[in-house]
This record gives C-alpha cells, structure tokens and sequence, in this order.
C-alpha cells in the first residue's frame, strides 16, 4: 500500500467519551464500527484509496468484531455485496472513487435501488472533481437522481462526516433506500478530532451468521415486481426520506437569524465559502456569519418545506454549486415558484458555469452578489475594498514572474519499469512508422505526455484493447493497446482479451506487470508478488491468458528496451495471425524501494557488506545532444553546465535520486546513441576482497593515467 496505517488504527479501538484525533478516513473507519457495520468492500481510488489501506491495517479489529471485510476486483463487484442487504436487515458499506467507479458499478447500483434494502445500505464515494481531479470532470449527483438513491455531502470536518455516515445508516432504513456519501478530496484528508461512541458489534456478522436464507419475489428485479418497484421509489421510499431528513434536521442553518438575503450551499463547499466571508469580513475566524447560510448535507432529496422557509422574504439567495447540470439550483427555483415564492434566486449567472469554487472564485461571486442585493446591515463598500485589495496582491504577484511558471504535469517516478517500454515503443514507431497506441488509465497512461507521446485513446480502466475493437481493422497495420495488471484484473480479461481472441482480432497487446495498482497506492492485486498472509493465493497472467485461447504469449522483462524493441517488431510484423500478447515484466519500483530499504538498513546496521548501483555520464564523451533525455523522460536524468570551456552545450548528468534502474544505459545500447553512460557499484562495509581488489585497480588507472600524460607531452 501507499502507506501503512498500523499506528492509526489503534485509535479505531477507542470507546464513548474518548476524543479521536485523525485523518478524515479513519474518522469514516471509526463511524462504520461505530453503526454496527456488518460487512465492507471496495475497489481503490482517490481519494479514498486509503479507506482500503485502514480497512486491511485494521483487519485483526473487524475480526474481532465479526465485520467482514473484501478488496473488492472492481467496483461493480463491490456494488454487488450490498446485495446481502436486500434481504436481511445486515448494515454494509462500500466504497470507490466517482464517477468513473459509480459508471462501473452502475448495472448492480441500478438493481440494488430498484429492489430496495432492509439493512442500511451505504455507498461511500471519493468525489474527485475539481482543481485537484485525475480523471473526467463529472459529478455523482445524476447518478443519484436517475436511480432514486439518496445522496449526502457533508462539511468537511470530522464531526460532520462521521455524523453522515452514521445518520446515512438511519436514513437507509428508514426509506429503505441506499444512501450515497460522496467526500471530496479534502474531506477524505482533512485532519481534526470528534468525540467516540463504543463500537458496535453487528448482530449478524462472521460470528453470527444468519440460520435461513429467505426468498422474497417482490424484491426480484423482473416485471411484475420493477413496475411496484418504481411506484414504491416515488410514493413510499422518497416521502420516508424526505420526512426523515426534516424531522432529524440533517440540513443545517447557520449565520445570521435576520437578514433580507441568504446563501444556499451543499456541505462539500461549506468551509470554501466560508473561508470567502472571511476574507470579505463577513465571518470571523469561528465561521460566524454575517449573513445566513443554509447547509445542504443532504444534497439530494431535497426538503421543499425547508428551502421554501428559508428563501421566504429575502430580496435575493445565492446558489453556490459546483459543476454542470446545476440540479440543485434548478429544483429550489421550481420549488419556490411551485410555493408562490418570488424571491430571486441567483446561481449560475454569478459563478462559473463549470469549475471548482476556489476562494478567488467565491470572493468574486460574493461580491457581486452582494452589489446586486444590497442587503441591510452588511458594509458593501469594505467588502468591496477587500475584493480589490485582493485583486491587486494577485496582481503583484503574477508581475513578480517575468515570464509564466513552467507546466509540470505528472509523469513517470524515477526508476518506473514502464518508462523503458515506452522508450522500446518508440524506437519501434521510428523503425516501422506511426503505429496507432490505444492508451489506458493507470501510471501508464503517463506515456501519452512528453517525451513519449504515445497514446491516441483514453476510454476506461481496463479497456485500452477493447478501444482498440473499432479503429483495428479500420487501419493499415496493427495497433498497440497498454494495459495494466491492475485494469488486466479489473475488466481487461474479459472486456479486452476475451472479446478479441472471441472476434479473431489481429492486434499487439502490451500488459505492464508491476504487480500493483500502482497509481492508486500500490495496492495488491490478484497477480502482486507480495500477497497480504490472508490472501496467499497469487494468480499468473500468462496462464490466464493461456486458458483462452492467446496462442502468441512473450514475456519480456521490462528494463531491457532492446529485447523488448525486438519482441515488439516481431510482434507487429509476424504474419501469424490473432491477439499477440507482450507481458513486460518489472515491479514497481517506488513499492521496490518500500520493500528493500529496511532490509537494506537492517544489513547496515549489522555492517554488512552492501553493494548499490549506479549510473553516470562522463562529461567528456557527452556531446550535448540530450536525445538521451528526449527516450527517456527520467527525472533523475538532468543537465549541468559544461566544464568545458570549448563547449557551450550543457552536458547530461545523472543526479542523486538515481535508483539504478540502468533505463539510461539500456536506452544508449538499444538506440546506438553516444557511449557516455557508465555503470558503478558503491560497496558499503566492503570486505577485504574488495579493499584489496580496489587498491590493485587504482595502481592500474594511476599507472595507465601516468603513460597517458607522458605520451601527451612527447607528443607536445
């Protein structure tokens, strides 16, 4: 995992009264226990992908407790646990990152809404939208609607969140309806404390499992029953949780009792805005505002009598909501005009159309705002001094930079083993021309940025062969997929590879076997080296694939761009027909690194003899070319200026993060480019072997450079 989570989880065990201090995830760990959670699952992501690492650090506590707990394969087998929830009054919770997790899920989601649950059924989603996002900028909130499934948004401080997850249990049950809970990503780590309940042993659970399995066709999804089903959606499931989330206040209101305008906020942005008000010293550093706020925690269904309340006899509200479609703001206006309310409700036509509300955003809306509604008893002018103010340090600090701060968008670790598969695919492109790449998510996926460029398709975890489906037999010559032994598991097997042996499809699949989900953290997966001691099992790729039928199978490791140059070339130019399929074979290096450096340390301390490898450039073979840098891209693979003084050029040089990956080396080999590169190992505690062995070659480099010079002053 990314990091571990041993020490943490032992605040998981504290009892009611006691205070928890802690990251936003534990707080959700502790608010499952806390609720009686009979099972959990998922599928990692940011920014939740750390409720799996507490989950598996806390394993032997859910033990203890009963509490069964599945790193799910994907997150529609995820989904597909809160099955058990439909027919016994079990309380489960998964989680996964949305939107693009939540599309995954959809089929099982779909289904899980229709048939409706007895036991409280929650859905904990990382909303990863905004400045901060990895992926398509899309919100959960149309999912929630389309399916009838109650959608929380709580401000993101513990208390809130840990009061959300344990209200969205009651809220579940009470309307028989599961419940979303999305957190966005500075929810997830927000830092602070809230006061314990006990943990809650599950009245059924792994220690007391259920005796009779029940049957119940009216919870079948299958007509007559989906017909009832939607009925049971719109008249009994919806009110329930409507009167639910009136009678137990889950919206709050907070701010000034009397004032003519007020502002309407979900609980995700809450602390965004306030943190504007301060700065326009409409609120003080305790979140008192000057002008009233109402809190939307639950973002979906909303309470009409509340808004309506709210909203009534104010000159003017402001609807602060992220993103496209404003759902939230078009049904407060149906809902005040349905009440005969005519108080003008602003939210798009001041706020961006699409974007995260940064405090520089927010600041500008306000005030407008505030121009347009002129309320009583708020000093305008001095709000707007402020916004000015502000403008102007913004200002100055942009004319600070002579010129704009360079890009620096994500890319490859030092060391990573699938930067010199990218190195081979290139070299591959310039020997038989431009080759279609369908891309896929993952660490890989940074192989589409500078220097590699390649990479035409992005469409789904998993899926970069079956992108390749449409455009393969529509093209001169077969197309290169990447795929990762995460998304390989995930949907790729059967989405990808499946799908093309079944059509006969003639294309190169590259799988990159680091043995991890490593862009989410490193977590284990079916085929890691290193299994957790409860999962033993480790699956084998190439037999997998084998097993259905792929004919052409190479495995090649992935640090030898050369031979994997010379597979790939085979690969794209056989006349054999089918699926021909590349596994490049490397681990991880940052989880490598994690593996190794305590052993190492341990052997250091016992003064052991340790040997670390390592590449250089000499500065007088370099020319200065840098195509070096243009295959390679490794950040521990820079430039100095050159000590020459007949030479203008900078020089390349190898800095301190080098990890010896030997990439910089290959690269030079597979590419015939300059022989500046040098390997060197660094002998710590050396033995006399080595001692004795370094002494006769220093006397040898002495001697030879000592005829050296000799031979340049005869030649004088």
């Amino acid at each position: 995992m990314e990091r571990s989570f041993a020490a943490e989880v032992q605040n998981l065990r504290l009892g009611c009264g006691q205070e928890f201090h802690g990251e936003g995830i534990l707080a959700v760990t502790k608010a499952l226990l806390q609720s009686g959670v009979s099972y959990i699952g998922g599928y990692q992501g940011a920014p939740v992908s750390h409720l799996i690492d507490v989950l598996g650090d806390a394993k032997p506590l859910l033990d203890e407790l009963g509490v069964y707990f599945e790193a799910s394969a994907s997150e529609a087998g995820a989904a597909a646990m809160l099955g058990a929830s439909i027919n016994y009054p079990v309380r489960g919770a998964v989680t996964w990152k949305s939107t693009v997790g939540t599309n995954v899920a959809s089929d099982a989601l779909s289904n899980l809404a229709s048939a409706g649950v007895k036991g409280g059924a929650l859905i904990i989603l990382g909303e990863d939208y905004g400045e901060g996002s990895s992926i398509i900028q899309e919100r959960t909130h149309a999912f929630a609607m389309k399916s009838q499934m109650w959608l929380l948004d709580p401000q993101p401080d513990l208390p809130s969140i840990v009061n959300a997850v344990e209200r969205g249990f009651d809220l579940s049950e009470a309307s028989q309806t599961p419940v979303m809970l999305q957190l966005r990503i500075r929810a997830c780590h927000v830092h602070g404390s809230f006061t314990c309940k006990d943990n809650r042993r599950p009245a059924i659970s792994t220690q007391q499992p259920i005796q009779r399995s029940t049957f119940d066709y009216g919870r079948i999804n299958l007509p007559p029953s989906t017909y009832e089903h939607e009925h049971q959606k719109v008249e009994r499931r919806w009110p329930a949780a409507v009167e639910f989330i009136r009678r137990e206040r889950l919206n709050e209101v907070f701010g000034a009792d009397a004032s003519d305008v007020g502002l309407i906020v979900p609980g995700g942005l809450y602390n965004a805005l306030v943190r504007a008000l301060q700065q326009l010293c409409l609120a003080d550093a305790f979140g008192c505002s000057k002008l009233p706020i109402f809190v939307l925690n639950v973002v979906y269904p909303l309470v009409p009598e509340e808004l309506v309340e709210f909203c009534k006899g104010k000159s003017a509200v402001l609807m602060v909501e992220e993103g496209q479609p404003n759902h939230i703001e078009e049904a407060i206006a149906a809902m005040l005009r349905r009440a005969g309310v005519d108080t003008p409700l602003h939210g798009k036509d001041l706020l961006p159309m699409a974007g995260e509300y940064t405090g520089d955003v927010l600041v500008k809306a306000l005030t407008t705002f505030l121009e347009l509604a002129r309320p009583q008893g708020v000093e305008l002018q001095q709000a707007l001094e402020v916004r000015t103010s502000l403008q102007q340090t913004r200002q100055k600090a942009a004319e600070a930079f002579p010129v704009p701060v360079p890009n620096r968008p994500p890319g490859f670790c030092v060391g990573c083993p699938e930067r010199p598969v990218f190195s081979a695919i290139k070299l591959t492109q310039e020997r038989l021309g431009g080759i279609h790449v369908n891309a896929d998510i993952g660490c890989h996926t940074f192989g589409t940025l500078p220097p590699f460029n390649i990479g035409s398709t992005v469409l789904g975890y998993g899926l970069g062969l079956a992108s390749s489906s449409g455009i393969g037999p529509l093209i001169t010559g077969r197309t290169i997929s990447i795929m990762g032994d995460g998304g390989f598991w995930h949907n790729g097997f059967t989405s990808g590879v499946v799908n093309a042996v079944y059509n006969g499809q003639d294309s190169v699949l590259v799988i990159l076997k680091n043995g991890y989900t490593s862009a989410t953290g490193t977590q284990a997966i079916p085929s890691s080296p290193t299994q957790p001691a409860s999962k033993p099992l480790t699956l084998d790729i190439e037999r997998a694939l084998q097993g259905v039928g792929v004919q052409w199978v190479r495995k090649v490791p992935s640090y030898r761009v050369s031979e994997m140059a010379r597979v790939l070339d085979e690969a794209m130019t056989t006349e054999q027909p089918g699926l021909k399929v590349i596994i490049a074979d490397g681990e991880c290096q940052l989880e490598r690194q994690r593996r190794i450096k305590p052993v190492i340390a341990a052997q250091l301390k016992r003064k052991e003899r340790v040997v670390r490898t390592r590449f250089g450039v000499d500065d007088d073979v370099c020319t200065g070319d840098h195509s070096c840098m243009r295959l390679s891209g490794c950040p521990s693979l820079t430039i100095k200026p050159n000590p020459s003084r007949l030479r203008t050029d900078p020089v390349a040089t190898v800095n301190q993060g080098c990890v010896g990956c030997g990439l910089c080396g290959e690269n030079a080999h597979a590419a015939a480019l300059c022989p500046s590169f040098y390997k060197a190992e660094v002998v710590q505690n050396p033995s006399p072997w080595d001692r004795a062995v370094h002494r006769l070659r220093s006397r040898f480099i002495h001697l030879m450079a000592g005829r050296g010079r000799a031979t340049s002053e005869i030649a004088a």
